[in-house]
């Protein structure tokens, strides 16, 4: 007998704290893929000292696809790609032009059923260069079906160095802090996959729904693929 062969999807990580995280999302929501990580920690130290994007980034972002897939412009055996660096989605977006299998920016999938759920969002990082480029993105993608929201953003200010020391307590405690005082919300959404850790205590402690990044993505991945061909946009 043959087994069905599992999809095969490449995660592409600037953060080594991204990886559990979405790791966990697909044991948790799609299991029968197969995965595999490439991480570059240097890019996002880039981004950091340059301020912006600029066009040596993008093209990394492309060569990491490429490597992904396997052909230059082709799928190979990959079926799919997920970015989990959530402040670099001009380059993502480049990628997305040249490739003919998904390819989904870490957030979208989130914005997107918090878009559903209100227009009072709470967004919250703990990577600062990420802030003004994902509430943008969020505004637009409301301005795109003719609504204007209320974005909260909020930085958990040594959140991710507490976590990159080992402190996930403390990372997590400095998130909720950061949360606590925002007032009337519809949706707090966390802005990178690797606060999904944090959203356990600030269910507890908010009474709205708190979205996590890897889970919507991983659960808008696998509705995309499992799609018929004929359906996919």
């Amino acid at each position: 007998m043959t087994l069905p062969e599992q999809p095969r999807i490449a995660l592409i990580h600037a953060l080594a704290e991204s990886i559990l995280p979405a790791q966990a999302a697909f044991a948790a929501e799609w299991p029968e893929a197969f995965c595999f990580d490439l991480l570059d920690t240097s890019l996002a130290v880039d981004l950091a000292e340059a301020g912006q994007l600029n066009a040596a980034m993008i093209e990394r972002f492309q060569a990491l696809a490429d490597y992904a897939t396997g052909y230059e412009g082709k799928s190979g055996r990959t079926r799919a790609i997920l970015f989990t660096c959530s402040a670099f989605g001009p380059a993502i977006d480049a990628v997305k032009a040249r490739l003919p299998i998904p390819v989904l920016r870490p957030n979208e999938a989130a914005f997107e059923q918090a878009l559903v759920l209100g227009d009072s969002i709470g967004l919250v990082v703990t990577f600062g260069p990420s802030l003004h480029a994902l509430q943008s993105e969020l505004e637009d993608m409301a301005a795109a079906q003719g609504r204007k929201i209320t974005v909260k953003p909020v930085l958990a200010e040594g959140a991710l160095a507490a976590l990159k020391s080992g402190d996930g307590e403390t990372h997590d405690r400095l998130t909720a802090e950061a949360c606590r005082d925002l007032g009337p919300l519809d949706v707090l959404i966390l802005g990178q996959f690797s606060l999904a850790r944090a959203a356990p205590g600030l269910r507890s402690l908010l009474p709205v729904p708190v979205l996590t990044t890897p889970d919507c993505a991983v659960r808008t991945l696998r509705a995309q693929l499992n799609r018929p061909a004929t359906l996919r946009s």
